[in-house]
């Protein structure tokens, strides 16, 4: 199959799973507080450390005990939740001259970490160790899933900036907070079974 058409399914398939994932709601909440170009770097870097290692070594991730991991994740959310809430409380005036405040190494670094540990062993890290073995070909599958990694970031801090216009940053902050707690729930249901 030619790589071209090997890079198009993959994304096709990566953007699919990571669509609903905690990745975007991640990029969404900080795009709300930070300049975008922070946060795209940031991510885009995350993401593209994410599929490096997901096309390498990817099939050892599916090695690892998924309880662990999937416990690793909801406390991510619970911690995530908890520092969104930390700074609920401040007027959105203030929080907006605070994020403005933040360079752009400090946002990006922030984004980096944040969507790196929010995506370790992801589901989309499984899916593209998958794809990289079935299709054989490392680098249409590093693509493919990189530019769908990075078109969701972009959906969703588009998505922020429009929410951002509809609702005042302390509600967008509670709405998030509250899909990361039940985010957490669930998949700490689905560790313990």
């Amino acid at each position: 199959m030619p790589g071209l058409l090997t890079a198009a399914i993959v994304f096709g398939t990566v953007f699919a799973a990571e669509l609903p994932d905690n990745s975007g709601l991640a990029s969404l909440v900080l795009s709300t507080r930070y300049r975008a170009g922070g946060v795209v770097a940031g991510a885009f870097a995350a993401f593209a450390v994410h599929v490096v290692l997901a096309v390498t070594f990817g099939s050892l991730l599916s090695l690892l005990p998924h309880k662990v991991v999937q416990v690793a994740v909801a406390v991510v959310f619970r911690v995530g939740a908890v520092l969104v809430l930390r700074t609920e409380d401040d007027d959105d005036d203030e929080v907006r001259l605070k994020a403005d405040a933040a360079g752009f190494w400090a946002v990006a670094a922030t984004s980096f970490v944040v969507i790196l540990l929010a995506e370790l062993g992801d589901l989309s890290d499984i899916v593209i160790a998958n794809l990289a073995a079935r299709y054989h070909n490392p680098v249409a599958v590093g693509i493919g899933s990189v530019l769908a990694l990075w078109a969701v970031v972009a959906l969703a801090i588009v998505g922020g900036r429009g929410l951002q216009r509809i609702l005042p940053l302390r509600w967008i902050a509670r709405l998030a907070a509250l899909l990361m707690v039940v985010m957490a729930g669930f998949t700490l249901v689905e560790a313990l079974r």
